[in-house]
C-alpha cells in the first residue's frame, strides 16, 4: 500500500465487519500488510468467501460468519480491540433492496452496538457511510456540509437513511461519551471482487461487454458518476483512520466525472466488444449527478486519487476476463 512516510501505523488488534465484501476484503489485505491482527466478520449475504480465500490460513487473520442484524456475540463483545472498522452492509441497490431490513439493522442497531464496544474498549472506530447521503443532489459537486436531497420513503431509503442515522450515532457517541470516531462518505468505487450480480454500473458493463451482450444503459445515460479505483479508496480509509482527530464526515472519491453513456462506450472500446448499447428505464430516485468535493480530504489527509480511470478499468477488465474465462 502506497502510504506517506509519516503515516502513523501502530499494528494492533482490529475488528473488521464486512470483511468478505468488496471493500472489506481489500482493506483486510492492507491491514495485514501493515502488521495488524484482523478479526473479520461477515454474514456472507452479499460478501463472498472467494474474496478472502487467499487469506485462509494467514496467522493474523480469522473470519467469523456472523449476522450483524442480530446482537453481537460474546466472542466479539468480550474482546478488546484497538481499531474497529464497520464496513458491513449491502452496498448496491441489488443488495439493499433485496435485504432491506438487514440493511437497516446493520447500519443502525449493529452500528450502535459497535460504538458501545468502542466506548468500553477505548477503540477508535471507523464507520463507512456513503455519498447516497446526498441523495439526488441539488449541490454539485457535493461538499460534506451539504445536507442532501434524500427521499426518506423511496426505494433507496433503507440504505440512505440508515447510513445517515449511523453518522448521527457516531457523532452522538463522540460528543456525549468521547468515542474516537471517523466517518467516511464513499463515492462510487470499482475494481476487482465486485460481485458479478452486484448491479453496479462498472461490473455490469464489463461483464456484458466481455460476453458481447447488450450493454444496458439506464435512462438516456446523461446521468454522471465519479469512479474511484479501490486501491485509492482503501488508501484514503487508512489515512482517515490514523489522521489527527477529526470526527465529521469526509468524502473519499474521485472527482473526475463521466456520464454513464460515455462510460459504456469507453468500456466497450477497452474490451474490443461487439456489444450494442441499449437503454432501459431509469430507476426511482437514481441520482442525476454525483461528484465529490475532496478539498477536505486533500487538506486533512493529503489524499487524492492516483490511479487514472483508464488504468483502473484495464485492471478491472483483466480480473473479470480471468474470472469469466474469456
Amino acid at each position: 500500500m502506497d502510504l506517506p512516510s509519516n503515516y502513523k501505523n501502530r499494528p494492533g488488534k482490529v475488528l473488521l465487519t464486512g470483511a468478505a465484501g468488496f471493500l472489506g476484503s481489500h482493506l483486510a489485505e492492507a491491514l495485514l500488510e501493515l502488521g495488524h491482527n484482523v478479526t473479520g466478520v461477515d454474514s456472507l449475504i452479499t460478501g463472498s468467501l472467494e474474496n478472502v480465500a487467499h487469506l485462509d490460513g494467514h496467522s493474523r487473520f480469522r473470519l467469523l460468519q456472523i449476522d450483524l442484524s442480530a446482537s453481537l456475540p460474546r466472542e466479539i463483545t468480550q474482546q478488546k480491540f484497538d481499531r474497529i472498522w464497520h464496513l458491513a452492509s449491502p452496498a448496491s441497490p441489488v443488495g439493499y433492496v433485496k435485504h432491506q431490513i438487514t440493511t437497516l439493522k446493520v447500519n443502525s442497531l449493529a452500528a450502535v452496538e459497535l460504538l458501545e464496544l468502542a466506548h468500553r474498549s477505548g477503540a477508535r472506530i471507523f464507520v463507512a457511510s456513503t455519498s447516497e447521503c446526498y441523495g439526488d443532489p441539488a449541490e454539485h459537486p457535493q461538499k460534506e456540509t451539504y445536507w442532501g436531497n434524500v427521499n426518506p420513503v423511496g426505494m433507496r431509503s433503507m440504505y440512505d437513511e440508515s447510513k445517515r442515522f449511523m453518522e448521527a450515532a457516531a457523532m452522538a457517541y463522540h460528543r456525549e461519551r468521547g468515542v474516537d470516531t471517523r466517518i467516511v462518505r464513499i463515492f462510487n468505487t470499482y475494481g476487482p471482487r465486485l460481485a458479478l450480480d452486484d448491479g453496479r454500473v462498472v461490473v455490469s458493463f464489463i461483464t456484458q461487454a466481455l460476453k458481447n451482450e447488450p450493454m444496458t444503459v439506464q435512462g438516456d445515460g446523461s446521468q454522471t458518476r465519479s469512479l474511484c479505483y479501490v486501491d485509492d479508496e482503501i488508501r484514503g480509509f487508512l489515512l482517515l483512520m490514523e489522521s489527527e482527530p477529526y470526527h465529521l464526515p469526509v468524502n473519499i472519491g474521485n472527482p473526475e466525472e463521466i456520464s454513464v453513456l460515455e462510460l459504456a462506450r469507453e468500456i466497450r472500446q477497452l474490451t474490443n466488444s461487439k456489444s450494442e448499447i441499449i437503454h432501459t428505464p431509469l430507476p426511482q430516485d437514481d441520482p442525476h449527478k454525483r461528484r465529490p468535493d475532496i478539498s477536505l480530504a486533500r487538506k486533512l489527509l493529503g489524499w487524492e486519487p492516483k490511479i487514472q480511470r483508464h488504468e483502473g478499468l484495464l485492471r478491472t477488465i483483466e480480473f473479470y476476463r480471468r474470472k469469466l474465462g474469456i
